[in-house]
């Protein structure tokens, strides 16, 4: 069995019913959620294309015996269901009734054309690390070297 980190959350329409309808699409169709944060609202990160509303986001860990790129295709097919379109070419952020990002995948290191794991931001985004140092405080993160929770005191 695979365990993975993924971080979900939007801020578009019914932000709490959608963070439970994407928790329980994944318990469904991808594995059991072992663990799961808080909701956590959050500021949105990054440029935009325009002023945005607060994020709600939250960890969640996985056991599944899909790969890391079905998990990721699954995760997609999830997004789109519950109303999330992707801009092609875009640079900037948008508005999103829901993400779902792949943080980690066991310990692997996965660099494809779709797929980059461990996350290659995720140490930055406090509103990536505080969800999951709340449910894998001490999971170490397989590149950097460091647990998730050094992570998070590091910003």
């Amino acid at each position: 069995m695979n365990r993975v980190a993924l971080l979900i959350g939007g801020n578009q329409g019914n932000r709490q019913a959608l963070i439970q309808q994407a928790t329980a699409l994944i318990q469904e169709r991808i594995g059991t959620v072992a663990a799961a944060s808080r909701v956590y609202e959050t500021e949105p990160w990054g440029e935009f294309d325009a002023p945005q509303p607060n994020f709600f986001n939250r960890g969640l860990l996985v056991e599944t015996a899909m790969t890391a790129h079905e998990v990721l295709h699954e995760a997609l097919a999830i997004e789109a269901e519950l109303g999330r379109v992707r801009k092609a070419g875009s640079k900037l952020y948008s508005s999103r009734p829901m993400d779902i990002d792949l943080i980690f995948y066991n310990d692997e290191v996965i660099e494809s054309a779709e797929l980059t794991i461990p996350h290659p931001r995720m140490h930055l985004r406090q509103f990536v690390l505080e969800p999951l140092a709340e449910i894998m405080p001490d999971y170490r993160h397989p590149v950097l070297g460091l647990t998730v929770k050094e992570l998070l005191e590091k910003i």
